[in-house]
């Protein structure tokens, strides 16, 4: 490893950490009724948060490197109810401080960088300073146990969710219902139309949002040309059944419908043991993807999925924790019948192998094995974990079942945070660093390197919510 922008980075990274899971958005919780329309409006819940966000990607050898720090911040209302109804808005705006060139490609591969810019628009390169975008725009109607919301949204399923990674999350728009029947049965789901994907500013139509990050390659090694092609798609309809048939078992099924592209089912099963002073805990999910008609174009290249195809994915986990620690070992194998695919652009794997900076979605005939173990509290309002994995992938050159070109690796995550109280109160810091080391054949090619293996990224981020 070579010298670069690092010693800055960790100067200031003595009591940061990254939590990828805690979602960077508004959250407003629902008041008491209003009389009228006028205390609904005066006596809203405000929400003011900011983010400085410094990251920095040390390749290997002369491979280039980059960093970059963004700052921004955001604001959201949500009324209290009158009758039920609820109006939500929020809106947050960034700026690139300092970079390096994000936009220049390595002059080895040729290829564009994949970490920093996704703290900006990875749409419009130049745009710097611009950066703001209208996030929650929402009407929700809550009658009982039952609501139904429809506007701009922000969901966290495990076909669309936040992926909180960078300066602003995944947002969607469509309409949402929830009901609860029991304690024991709920329901939620809903017709999505719109998305905005993290790094970007602009609100598209799923079928246009398609392609937005790096689209990889078909699985006859062609380039995938899906961006923009595809063809009778108006959105996608999900669907949960939360079941809680016994006070240690909860039991999820997801269904997403992607119109004239994929469906993909999941079932996952969880189940917790109380011991003394600590519980158990175990988890399972199954998920099932069937292409639908052409795969959304009835050219090949063109289609998000291929024709006919179908993938198979089991991911467990076991695990034991109380209120100091938490520990857990998992497992997830993608079968080699396909590639499990879901936009990138709509959020992160659900699998339980999952580390911050890298993604099994897009390959096939995977193993992956992942152990991780975090500390509540090391110190007052400090928390740390560690997590290594190692992720079997097929061969870069196996074009059926390896999208991207990645090759196997080992990956290392250290994480802290720390909170502070008192007169700092709302202030959290944050450190991830997330080191790669590729395992497997890559043809003296160093496009199979740059930015995937190799390479230790390093993040500092400074939150602070009222």
């Amino acid at each position: 490893m070579k010298k670069c922008f690092i010693t800055p980075i960790l100067l200031t990274a003595f009591a940061v950490s990254a939590q990828e899971s805690k979602e960077h958005h508004i959250v407003l919780k629902p008041s008491k009724d209003s009389t009228c329309i006028k205390e609904c409006i005066q006596k809203a819940d405000w929400e003011f948060r900011s983010r400085f966000f410094l990251m920095s990607t040390i390749n290997d050898g002369i491979l280039k490197d980059d960093y970059a720090l963004a700052s921004g911040a955001g604001v959201g209302m949500l009324t209290r109810p009158f009758h039920g109804f609820q109006v939500g808005i929020s809106g947050f705006f960034t700026y690139n401080l300092f970079s390096s060139d994000l936009f220049k490609p390595d002059s080895l591969t040729g290829q564009p960088n994949r970490y920093e810019v996704g703290l900006f628009d990875i749409e419009n390169h130049n745009n710097k300073n611009d950066l703001d975008r209208l996030e929650e725009l929402y009407l929700k109607y809550t009658l009982g146990k039952n609501s139904i919301t429809i506007g701009k949204i922000n969901l966290n399923t495990p076909f669309f969710n936040p992926q909180d990674g960078r300066m602003r999350p995944t947002l969607e728009e469509g309409v949402w219902l929830s009901t609860r029947e029991s304690k024991k049965l709920s329901f939620s789901g809903g017709w999505i139309w719109d998305v905005s994907p993290r790094s970007t500013v602009k609100w598209f139509s799923l079928a246009n949002s398609l392609g937005i990050y790096p689209s990889g390659i078909t699985t006859k090694g062609n380039k995938s040309s899906y961006a923009g092609n595809i063809v009778g798609n108006s959105g996608m309809a999900i669907g949960n059944i939360y079941i809680h048939p016994h006070e240690n078992v909860k039991i999820n099924l997801w269904d997403s419908y992607l119109e004239n592209v994929m469906n993909t089912a999941m079932i996952e099963i969880n189940a917790e043991q109380r011991k003394e002073n600590f519980k158990l805990y175990e988890g399972l999910m199954f998920i099932r993807q069937d292409a639908i008609n052409n795969g959304g174009n009835i050219n090949p290249d063109k289609a998000y999925i291929e024709k006919g195809s179908t993938s198979n994915v089991i991911s467990a986990q076991a695990g034991v924790k109380n209120k100091k620690f938490n520990s857990s070992l998992n497992y997830t194998h993608i079968t080699g019948d396909g590639r499990y695919l879901m936009p990138r652009e709509w959020g992160r794997d659900p699998f339980y192998t999952f580390l911050p900076r890298e993604r099994n979605e897009g390959f096939g005939n995977v193993h992956a094995i992942m152990g991780k173990v975090a500390f509540t509290y090391i110190l007052p309002h400090t928390g740390a974990s560690i997590a290594y994995g190692y992720y079997r992938l097929p061969d870069v050159q196996d074009f059926r079942l390896n999208k991207y070109g990645m090759p196997s690796y080992h990956q290392l995550n250290l994480e802290l945070n720390h909170s502070f109280d008192n007169v700092l109160k709302g202030l959290e810091l944050r450190f991830i660093a997330a080191g790669k080391l590729g395992q497997g054949p890559t043809y003296n090619n160093l496009k199979y390197l740059y930015n995937k293996v190799n390479i230790v990224n390093l993040n500092v981020i400074v939150d602070f919510k009222i």
